[in-house]
């Protein structure tokens, strides 16, 4: 090969590789525009509010746990009602012990038997119509699936809920926006079952939870799902027991809501 043709070999290689990387830097950056995990245009992560529906709040309360002096837990379950939500109400039952249900709409639509007359000593809320990721929806889908499943609780349960938790705790802007036009307040947690650890073990799961538990905390369990969610239901009366031998009091997260400390909050465990 002459040097000539050589030299030409080589630019024409040289800028097929710059080519392949413009072309590889954008497609790296259209992906959030184009992939299946695409934010949405239309305003998923608003960081204003919505003008024509500017709420008398403009902000949103998010719980992760509650700061209070009163030895009080909450016990939540998500997904429901399903099929194990009236084993989940006779363990309360028995403890004589109150929670509070997230429920998605569809499914309370399809089966609203399974708590109808059964919920007196707990709380509802909202847990989507659907079980969609609100991070990934724009405004418009976020509200649907927020008011549909509203409507449902309201018309078969004759409650209306001012609690939601999102999805896998996915909050996006437009949930915000939303959540604030509705006057809702969002519920994460602060302790989760972690059932798949402790298929071997159950008891070992209520020891997990009870003994890190403190006043305040908001706990985590679903009364749907796959097989190793039992690992959690089957020990509901273990987990009240263990919350009562420490001195803790199960109630709704309205009523631990109720109980926050109204004074300055303490130090972080950072300024210790």
């Amino acid at each position: 090969m002459s040097n000539g043709r050589r030299q030409a070999s080589t630019v024409g290689w040289s800028a097929g590789r710059r080519g392949g990387a413009v072309v590889g830097g954008a497609a790296t950056a259209l992906w959030p525009l184009l992939g299946p995990d695409r934010l949405p245009i239309s305003g998923g992560y608003a960081p204003a509010g919505v003008a024509r529906t500017w709420s008398p709040r403009g902000q949103v309360q998010v719980h992760w746990h509650v700061p209070t002096d009163e030895p009080l837990v909450a016990l939540t379950f998500d997904d429901g009602p399903g099929p194990w939500t009236p084993m989940v109400l006779d363990a309360l039952d028995r403890a004589d012990a109150p929670a509070t249900f997230f429920m998605v709409g569809e499914r309370l639509t399809r089966a609203p038997e399974l708590v109808r007359g059964r919920l007196d000593r707990h709380e509802v809320g909202n847990h989507t119509w659907a079980h969609r990721d609100l991070a990934q929806l724009d405004e418009a889908g976020v509200r649907d699936q927020l008011t549909r499943t509203h409507d449902a609780i309201h018309r078969l349960l004759g409650r209306s809920p001012t609690l939601m938790r999102p999805p896998w705790g996915h909050l996006g802007g437009s949930t915000l926006t939303v959540v604030d036009e509705l006057g809702y307040d969002v519920v994460m947690w602060s302790q989760q079952m972690r059932e798949t650890m402790f298929q071997a073990d159950p008891p070992a799961q209520v020891r997990d939870i009870v003994d890190n538990a403190k006043p305040g905390t908001i706990v985590l369990a679903h009364d749907v799902g796959g097989p190793d969610r039992l690992v959690a239901l089957r020990q509901i009366g273990a987990f009240i027991d263990g919350f009562r031998a420490r001195g803790l009091k199960p109630v709704t997260v309205s009523e631990l809501l109720a109980a926050r400390r109204s004074g300055p909050p303490g130090p972080s465990p950072a300024g210790r």
